[in-house]
């Protein structure tokens, strides 16, 4: 079987465990030159309609040669049988920029 490339792709998924409106409305990783961070995303209204608002926070500790061998799937596979509170802490901190999708 060939081994998957994430290089410069990530994944985002709908936040299932979302207590309150700080926390992000979606949550997933990304790859960004073969460095790992977390990825955090709000759904806003703007004058242009709905856009996501993104956030990332470098994975502490995570080598690359983590992920890269099972891929993103597997990630979320295993992020999905933890129990609540296990995994990174929820980003609740002031967004420091937003993008808007057309």
């Amino acid at each position: 079987m060939t081994q998957y490339d994430d290089t410069n792709r990530g994944v985002l998924f709908r936040n299932d465990r979302r207590e309150n409106d700080r926390q992000p409305t979606h949550t997933g990783h990304i790859n960004i030159e073969g460095r790992e961070y977390w990825l955090s995303a709000w759904v806003k209204e703007g004058q242009k309609g709905k856009y996501f608002s993104l956030s990332v926070k470098p994975k502490e500790g995570a080598p690359k040669s983590q992920s890269a061998s099972a891929g993103p799937a597997a990630d979320y596979a295993s992020a999905k049988s933890k129990p609540a509170g296990a995994g990174p802490a929820p980003l609740d901190d002031e967004i420091p920029f937003a993008m808007e999708w057309r």
